[in-house]
């Protein structure tokens, strides 16, 4: 991985890209006036596949494959606590029959929308811990929960309570004791993929896209006290391999299925 600055770049910038690339195990190279293709091509692999991590002033961003940049935004978790706000439903958190002071284990956050909802139904008594097993998805999310700021009330409290981790979900839910969630919560990557959400195509290639195992569902089902929930697409075969209940089937393209503990 190489890591850079955008062009003309602040003493805080570099100061940035030089703990990152530490921190990261990344390649520090100048920006100069290069082009992230002419950076690829002079300090990157020869498949030129190389990623690049980019420190700009208002965000960081993550080029890699050809996709569009991944970074950190709250994306649908902004309008789903606008919404909450406003007093309406939340289709998920009605289904983990989520309530404050509730602990939530979301073992596959990605860039943590789900995990950020959840954080703001349980409020500041209750626990949200996010598991993204990928290094680069992980430090995005963690960044972004910790400094990203947003005019929606009680969204940026939410963010700052969630605890991220970056490691196997599987490996986290061994560790555990019995019961010691409320709810456990699985988003992996779709068996088959809704291509044309722009989120879920710049993080392909990134995260885990291992599918779901049943040995994880399994411990999942020992930590949680109320539920295991997975969303996957509607057509999906996989809440019925892995033993879940589709007790909701939208209109649109995901869906979930549950396994009741209690």
């Amino acid at each position: 991985m190489l890591v850079t600055t955008s062009y003309e770049p602040s003493a805080e910038q570099l100061e940035q890209a030089h703990s990152l690339a530490g921190k990261l195990g990344g390649r520090l190279v100048p920006r100069r006036q290069m082009t992230l293709a002419h950076l690829r091509q002079r300090f990157g692999r020869e498949d030129g596949e190389e990623g690049i991590l980019v420190i700009t002033k208002e965000r960081l961003e993550y080029h890699h494959g050809g996709r569009q940049p991944l970074f950190f935004h709250p994306s649908t978790a902004s309008i789903r606590i606008k919404r909450l706000n406003l007093g309406e439903r939340d289709p998920l958190l009605e289904l983990c029959g989520i309530k404050p002071g509730d602990r939530v284990l979301d073992c596959t956050a990605g860039l943590g929308s789900d995990a950020i909802v959840f954080s703001h139904a349980v409020g500041p008594l209750g626990a949200v811990t996010a598991l993204e097993s990928a290094l680069i998805p992980g430090f995005l999310l963690s960044r972004g929960v910790s400094s990203y700021q947003s005019d929606v009330p009680g969204l940026n409290e939410a963010m700052r309570r969630i605890d991220v981790r970056t490691l196997d979900h599987l490996e986290f839910l061994r560790s555990q004791p019995d019961n010691s969630y409320d709810i456990v919560f699985f988003d992996p990557m779709f068996r088959k993929p809704i291509t044309e959400s722009a989120s879920i195509r710049a993080i392909r290639g990134l995260a885990d896209e291992r599918a779901l195992s049943p040995e994880s569902v399994a411990e999942a089902r020992r930590v949680a006290r109320r539920a295991v929930v997975l969303k996957e697409h509607r057509d999906s075969q996989e809440f019925e391999r892995l033993g879940f209940l589709v007790e909701r089937r939208p209109s649109t393209k995901i869906a979930y299925g549950v396994i009741r503990c209690s």
